[in-house]
């Protein structure tokens, strides 16, 4: 059974990250995080409150396409060359590259941006939900990656 297609518009603010993830729970973790790197740059680069669109869905060929969608065309995301052992942020762009079979940033027609990421079909594929529970071995590496070497 494919999942639909998902739809979130909301206004960027710490809690509605939180409230981002629960909502993509069926996607499973490499989803959620990604998710909630690309509204948290929204949150820090734009500001709170900013009214964001955030989209899900299963193409054809069994990958899932992650777009968050922002008004302002200016701020680009750039990932960091280097980030301190004791810096808080500046991590979220590396995971998506790791996460993601691609992403990158589209303008639209009229104001704004769009940014988008591409996750490859896995196990289990796209069309079907992921068991309760389900947790991508990605996601404990760069878990105990970063547990291991920054604390």
């Amino acid at each position: 059974m494919m999942r639909p297609d998902t739809t979130l518009e909301l206004h960027a603010t710490p809690a509605e990250v939180s409230g981002v993830r629960r909502a993509l729970r069926a996607y499973g973790a490499d989803v959620q995080l990604c998710a909630s790197e690309l509204v948290t740059n929204v949150v820090q680069h734009l500001g709170e409150g900013v009214p964001v669109t955030v989209r899900v869905w299963c193409d054809d060929g069994g990958r899932t396409r992650l777009e968050v969608t922002d008004p302002d065309p200016r701020a680009l995301p750039v990932p960091r060359v280097s980030v301190g052992a004791d810096e808080e942020s500046g991590r979220g762009l590396a995971l998506l590259d790791a996460l993601a079979a691609r992403w990158g940033v589209a303008h639209g027609p009229g104001h704004g941006k769009t940014e988008w990421c591409e996750l490859e079909a896995g196990l289990p594929p796209c069309g079907r939900a992921f068991p309760e529970g389900f947790v991508s071995p990605i996601f404990f590496f760069f878990f105990f990656f970063f547990f291991f070497f920054f604390f």
